[in-house]
């Protein structure tokens, strides 16, 4: 068994940035210029800057971000491929590898020592040799206590699932009772207003822990690789300048980023007092 931890994912931008085209696609809305005069015009920072601005953002998906990522569990795989436009393409869990798939988990650190308490029954267990434990007890014990931890869950899974490919058992089918904790492997490809508006929910501090390392690795890249495209992407408090999250924002927000509702109450006051 591999395991990783929670932050420990890895994030690389395959294709995307250096040449940007949203430029080309705001001029060709309004020029009078030929196609071939557009697309040898000078790069403009100033115009990629105004449409963002602007909030007219359909000139800004014309570039195209590919970006590799491994070392992520299926908990994060589950809220990636979610609510955005984007294309997907994750490693085969199903495609028989005749047990030479490596069982590899991602959890959280804290996690990791804390450890359950079950009451079994006595008859449920076995010895080596075939005889029942309960032979071996005092009478009237009946139960046994069972302290185990997640290391101890990952390892009778992992038991499990070999024992099954052993037999025969399909691995698409034995992949049923693979933990969430399991690690996922993808190429993703968003175009740039697929990412900025991914951005401003995935790097709130609200979102899931391990999304959000994901969000700000990504971010961090399209940042390097597009600085004009993304100088105001982030969450939502970066762009509208106040958390839309109100009753929910997160609490190391509360107090250093204003709500909602609080920029709201304060417009109504300066109206008020205009």
């Amino acid at each position: 068994m591999n395991k990783a931890y929670v932050g420990d994912g890895k994030v690389e931008l395959i294709a995307g940035g250096g040449k940007v085209y949203t430029d080309i696609a705001a001029r060709f809305v309004r020029s009078e210029r030929t196609l071939k005069e557009i697309i040898a015009s000078d790069y403009s920072k100033e115009l990629v800057k105004r449409i963002i601005n602007s909030g007219h953002e359909a000139a800004v998906e014309f570039d195209f971000f590919i970006f590799g990522i491994e070392g992520y569990a299926r908990v994060t795989e589950v809220q990636l491929v979610r609510k955005r436009l984007a294309s997907y393409m994750i490693k085969s869990g199903r495609a028989e590898k005749s047990g030479r798939r490596s069982f590899d988990i991602v959890i959280p650190d804290n996690i990791e020592g804390f450890t359950a308490e079950n009451l079994l029954p006595v008859n449920l267990f076995k010895l080596k040799d075939g005889s029942k434990l309960s032979e071996y007890l005092p009478a009237g014990n009946d139960e046994v206590i069972l302290e185990y931890g997640s290391k101890d869950i990952f390892q009778l899974v992992e038991e499990w699932y070999n024992t099954g490919v052993d037999q025969g058992l399909p691995e698409e089918d034995l992949r049923y009772v693979k933990p969430q904790a399991t690690e996922f492997k993808a190429l993703i490809g968003m175009n740039a207003h697929a990412l900025r508006d991914w951005f401003r929910i995935r790097c709130c501090k609200n979102a899931q822990r391990e999304i959000r390392d994901l969000a700000l690795k990504m971010l961090n890249l399209c940042k390097e690789s597009a600085p004009d495209l993304f100088a105001d992407a982030g969450p939502n408090c970066v762009r509208l300048g106040y958390c839309p999250e109100n009753e929910l924002q997160h609490e190391d927000c509360r107090g250093k980023i204003m709500t909602k509702n609080e920029a709201l109450k304060l417009i109504k006051e300066k109206m008020a007092g205009n």
